[in-house]
């Protein structure tokens, strides 16, 4: 079995993440409060989200939180590649 890189997967999942979280952003621009509601309330399955949705994010904790969804992004990709390499290492062994 081939080795993940360990660089390349982290940097997917934390440009995905960061895709994810502009996706949010937008529909939020577009679809206003309630259209928000509506989305990420069928996203969430059951769970009614209006009581916790806040429309008013300042732009210092959007870039925050993008960089912030980078790096878990990031750390979850190093992760999964380097236990992935270290399985697939001890069964060539």
């Amino acid at each position: 079995m081939e080795t993940l890189n360990i660089r390349k997967l982290g940097l997917a999942l934390g440009l995905t993440g960061v895709l994810l979280y502009i996706g949010c952003i937008l529909i939020m621009l577009i679809a206003g409060r309630e259209g928000t509601i509506f989305v990420f309330n069928s996203f969430m399955h059951g769970l009614n989200t209006e009581t916790i949705i806040r429309m008013d994010i300042p732009w210092l904790e959007t870039v925050i939180g993008l960089v912030a969804t980078f790096i878990l992004g990031w750390l979850s990709g190093v992760s999964i590649a380097f236990f992935y390499n270290i399985r697939t290492q001890n069964k060539t062994q």
